[in-house]
This record gives structure tokens, C-alpha cells and sequence, in this order.
């Protein structure tokens, strides 16, 4: 098996015609939508919440475009100041449903882009301008709006620049997930070096991970959550009224996967600070917390002895991503380097998140993970753990048939024996009523030249007369059958 990717070999890789290079109005309906339809379908969704909330409260429509803009700004989660309080912890649900459209409309896209031919550089190019260009005109217009507003509702626009960066971030990392994850192997030609196998195997091996440790805090999350029920129904007895207990819950449902990335680097061994206080496996540190139910069910008591067992989940979680490099990288003396890879794209996808789910909430002051301690973490645990896993695969696992196998083709399941039997040629083709076994063993056989008859003699055959400019051209020489 190879190493290399790029010894894959592939179709020719078109100049730009094939794809969106000549934009054509196909193409160009195509990259509309990939503009236009997340981002207008996100727009939908915020003018229903706002003038829902607005007419729940009975409050007039003139804070409504501010509200409008705040919210698409919170959607990419860009800081903002409303009053004297500065918000920079917004939920993630809403962006990870946003950036599950963008990612969507951008793999159609490719996919349109490779019924075409192949994609180049100026087709993902394409694809990514569209993708990004599309909210960024919406995040100017609502930057406008939000400076207008300012005069009306108390909303002081954000930094311009800052939202920007905001926005294209998450879309290019849009771009990357909805064309990467699916037309990874269309792309690897791009690379400035050759794509080794087993870091295919290793990226694989850290998604899976990532996706394993979070559900292991959900786990976590709905226990804290059946412990501390009575603490939860308490902030529901404070909501007042249905509409009130609808919105609390809404907010705790918008705020959980911003949760479960706080769990996850309490599982690793690290902490989730809320304010001036923090919680971790080895101890917990008291602070204010939001008046949600969401939050309600965050420990407040010291830490328990038996809390330090939870870190047997990431060592878990290791183990398994070493058994899947040991069992997928192909080669069994690369898979330690498939486990580095996997840790080290766990690390960064944690990283992300953690940077994302964090923020200053007003007065209670920044809450979310430690970033930095988390992300080495989790390289720890699924880096020496895995390694374990690779060597368990090694010893007791074979190695299963790869997935996507670049060795030779093999034809021999083509040409079986079954296919071409040899007792169809020996019925149909050499029947014994057809070739007489008499004709080839009658030693009558001679050979007539120039009137004179010859036997078989080899000595003879070389002496008849040929052709000069061709030897495989015999003159005046018939085959007859001889007198028995």
C-alpha cells in the first residue's frame, strides 16, 4: 500500500473550464445560493424571534431593527455592548445551525462543481467567495443599522474590524468542514507536499474523538442535571409567567453546547471558570452564577472525592482512537504517528470550541473553559493513552481491509475459474468427432518440392527454397498426402 495520495492516479485536472473558471448561469445560480440562502434563511429565523419576543412582551416595534441586527451580530458571535454591559458569551446552537447550512450549500456546490470535472484552486476559490462574501453585505448592512439604532435602543455598534474577522472565520471554517469533509481526496493535489496515508487515518481517528468526549459530557451534563433538579425548578418558580419559563428554556436550550464544551475540559483534568469562582475534577470554586436552568445545574458544593474516577473517560477515549489508527493507518509501524495526528486535530477542534463557547457575560465576568490547558489535555490523554490502543491493536486486532485501498488494481476476482472453464473449451471447442486424432498421427505426411518427395526429416525442412525479403514465405512447396 502507499503512502502517498497523490500516486492515486486521477482524471485531468481541467484548467478552469470545467468548473466554475467560465461562470456560466448555472454556476452562477449555484454560487447564489451559496451567498444567499443560509444567510437569508438565518435572517428568517431572527425576525421571528424578535418581533415574537417583542409582541410576547407587549413592548412597541421601534427597538426592532436594532434588535434585528444585535442578533445577527450574536449569531457570529461578535462581541457587543448593550448599555453599560458587555456580552461576548453568545450561544452556540444558532451558529452551529448557520454554519451546518453554510457547510451544506457549499458541498452541493462542489458537488456540482465535480459533475463539471474536476475543481481546481479558482473553483474553491469561488466557492469560498460566495460563501463568505454573502454575510459579510449582510454584517456591513447590520453594522449600519446597529449604528442607527444606537440613538434608540442602547446598543453601541462594535468594532468593525473585529466583526468582520468574526464573520469570515466561521464561514471559511464553514467552507473547510462542507468541502473538505466530503471531496478531501479532490483536494490533496493542492498540498504543497504529498499526503502520507495514515494522516487520513489520524484526522479521522481526532474527529471521532472530538465527537466521543462530547458525548461523554452530555452523559454528564443530564446527571448534573437529575442531581440538581430541585435547583432548576427553583429558577423556574422565578421565570412568572409560560412566556417566561418558554424563553428560559429556549435560552438554556440555545447555551447547552456551549455546556457540554465546558464539560468536556472538566473531563480532561481541566477547569470551567464562571467569574471569579471555577470547577474542575479537584476543585470547586463558589461565584455568582445567571439565573438559568442551564447554569443551575453547575456544582456548587466542594469537590467530591470520587470525581477524580471521571477522568478514566478521556484515557477511554484515547485507548479507542489508538485502536482505530492501529487498525486504519495501513501501516502498523506509522500508527503512532496516526495517533499524534489524531491528538493534535483534537486539540485544535478543542481549541476552537473552547474559544467560541467562552465570553464575558456583563457582570458576572468571562465564563468558559481554560483554553490552553484543555487543548494540552487533550493531546496528552489521547496521545500516551492512544499509543496504548496502538499496540493492543497491533497485538490482539488484525488489521481490517483498509477503506480506500490504492495498491494495484486487482483483477483476479474478474477472471475466475468459474468464468472460463476449462471443460467448455474441452465440450465445445475440441469435440472429438471434429479433429481426428488419425489426421495428426499418420506418418504419410510428406512434402512435395520441385517433384521430389520429402519425409519430415528436419534436416531437410530448412533446405526449402524461401522468399529473399521474407523468410516466413515458402516457394514452390505444397503439403500432400502420401501413399500408405
Amino acid at each position: 500500500m502507499t503512502d502517498d495520495l497523490r500516486d492515486v492516479p486521477r482524471g485531468p485536472v481541467s484548467a478552469g473550464g470545467g468548473g466554475f473558471g467560465s461562470l456560466t448561469p448555472e454556476r452562477a445560480r449555484v454560487l447564489f445560493f451559496v451567498a444567499a440562502r443560509a444567510s437569508a434563511i438565518t435572517l428568517l429565523l431572527i425576525f421571528a424571534v424578535v418581533f415574537g419576543t417583542l409582541f410576547a412582551a407587549g413592548s412597541g416595534l421601534s427597538g426592532a431593527s436594532g434588535a434585528i441586527a444585535a442578533s445577527w451580530l450574536a449569531v457570529h458571535q461578535v462581541p457587543l455592548t448593550i448599555g453599560r454591559t458587555a456580552i461576548g458569551l453568545w450561544p452556540l446552537l444558532p451558529t452551529g445551525l448557520m454554519l451546518w447550512l453554510v457547510a451544506r450549500d457549499c458541498a452541493r456546490a462542489a458537488d456540482h462543481c465535480a459533475a463539471d470535472g474536476d475543481c481546481t484552486p479558482t473553483d474553491l476559490a469561488w466557492i469560498a467567495g460566495a460563501a463568505v462574501g454573502g454575510p459579510l453585505l449582510v454584517t456591513a448592512v447590520c453594522l449600519a443599522v446597529a449604528d442607527d439604532a444606537s440613538a434608540v435602543v442602547a446598543l453601541q455598534p462594535p468594532n468593525t474590524s473585529v466583526a468582520f474577522a468574526w464573520v469570515i472565520g466561521l464561514q471559511l471554517l464553514a467552507v473547510i468542514a462542507g468541502v473538505g469533509l466530503r471531496h478531501w481526496r479532490d483536494y490533496t493535489d493542492l498540498l504543497p507536499i504529498p499526503l502520507p496515508h495514515w494522516v487520513v487515518s489520524g484526522v479521522r481517528a481526532g474527529l471521532r474523538a472530538v465527537w466521543r468526549l462530547l458525548a461523554v459530557a452530555a452523559v454528564l451534563t443530564l446527571v448534573s442535571f437529575l442531581v440538581h433538579w430541585s435547583r432548576i425548578g427553583d429558577t423556574y418558580h422565578n421565570a412568572g409567567n409560560f412566556w417566561g419559563a418558554l424563553g428560559l428554556t429556549l435560552l438554556s436550550l440555545a447555551y447547552l453546547p456551549n455546556a457540554l464544551v465546558g464539560a468536556v475540559s472538566v473531563l480532561l483534568g481541566g477547569e470551567v471558570h464562571i467569574g471569579a469562582g471555577s470547577l474542575g475534577v479537584f476543585g470547586v470554586d463558589g461565584a455568582p452564577v445567571p439565573a438559568v436552568p442551564l447554569v443551575a445545574a453547575v456544582p456548587s458544593g466542594p469537590a467530591a472525592a470520587w470525581w477524580f474516577v471521571l477522568l478514566v473517560a478521556p484515557a477511554a477515549v484515547g485507548v479507542l482512537g489508538g485502536l482505530d489508527c492501529g487498525r486504519n493507518a495501513g501501516d502498523h509501524p506509522r500508527a503512532p504517528w496516526a495517533t499524534l495526528t489524531a491528538a493534535g486535530v483534537a486539540a485544535v477542534l478543542l481549541t476552537i470550541l473552547g474559544v467560541v463557547a467562552g465570553g464575558d457575560l456583563g457582570t458576572f465576568g468571562w465564563l468558559g473553559p481554560n483554553v490552553a490547558v484543555a487543548a494540552a489535555l487533550a493531546f496528552l490523554w489521547l496521545a500516551v493513552p492512544g499509543y496504548v490502543g496502538v499496540l493492543a491493536a497491533r497485538w490482539f486486532a488484525p488489521a481490517p481491509p483498509a477503506e480506500y485501498d490504492y495498491d494495484e488494481p486487482d483483477y483476479s476476482a474478474e477472471y475466475e475459474d468459474d468464468t472460463y472453464d476449462d471443460t467448455e473449451y474441452e465440450e465445445d471447442y475440441y469435440e472429438d468427432d471434429e479433429y481426428d486424432d488419425d489426421y495428426y498421427d499418420d506418418p504419410g505426411q510428406v512434402v512435395e518440392l520441385d517433384g521430389e518427395l520429402l519425409d519430415d526429416d528436419p534436416e531437410l525442412i530448412p533446405q526449402i527454397h524461401r522468399a529473399p525479403d521474407d523468410d516466413s514465405e515458402i516457394l514452390d512447396a505444397e503439403v500432400v498426402e502420401g501413399d500408405h
